[in-house]
C-alpha cells in the first residue's frame, strides 16, 4: 500500500491523501469473482451478505449451522465438504489459496488478512461487520472487520 500525501493544512488549510492499493490488500473480503471467471463481483452480493452471526472455532469441533466461521489454526481443502455441510454465512482466517478457491466457488464469502482473532471469544456467537468498499465489479476489497461481543 502506498500513502502519499497530497494537500497538508500549511499549504492548502486542509488535509489529503492519494492511497494505492490492490484490492486483496490487508484485511480484506473476497468476491466469487476472484478465483471463478463470470461469478459475482462485489456489486452483485447483498450488501447483508457481508455481516452476519459468527463464531471463531477450531477444527476438532461441532460447528454451528448457518453463521460465519472463522479459524485461527490453518484449515485447508480438506475441510470443504465439511465446511459446505454446516452451510456458513462466510468463512475467514487462516484458509489456505485452495480451500479459498473451493469455498468461493461454492458461493461462500471468504475472508483473509484478518487479525486480533484470539481476542474473540471460542465457541461463543458475536456479530461480524466486514463491509466491502463500493467497487464496482469488484473482485475484492479492503475491509475494517468489526466483532461486536456481548460480555
Amino acid at each position: 500500500m502506498k500513502i502519499e500525501v497530497i494537500h497538508t493544512h500549511d499549504n492548502e488549510t486542509w488535509e489529503l491523501r492519494h492511497l494505492s492499493m490492490g484490492s486483496h490488500t490487508g484485511t480484506h473480503v473476497d468476491a466469487f469473482s476472484h478465483m471463478h471467471e463470470g461469478a459475482e463481483n462485489l456489486d452483485e452480493i447483498p450488501l447483508e451478505n457481508f455481516c452476519g452471526e459468527a463464531q471463531l472455532v477450531s477444527i476438532n469441533q461441532m460447528w454451528p449451522q448457518k453463521i460465519g466461521l472463522f479459524f485461527m489454526e490453518e484449515v485447508g481443502v480438506e475441510e470443504v465438504n465439511r465446511i459446505v455441510a454446516s452451510n456458513p454465512k462466510f468463512i475467514g482466517g487462516n484458509i489456505t489459496e485452495e480451500l479459498e478457491r473451493a469455498l468461493l466457488g461454492k458461493k461462500i464469502i471468504t475472508y483473509t488478512g484478518l487479525v486480533n482473532l484470539e481476542s474473540l471469544p471460542k465457541e461463543s456467537n458475536f456479530m461480524f461487520y466486514g463491509f466491502p468498499l463500493k467497487i464496482q465489479s469488484g473482485d475484492g476489497s479492503p475491509v475494517r472487520a468489526i466483532a461486536i461481543v456481548e460480555d
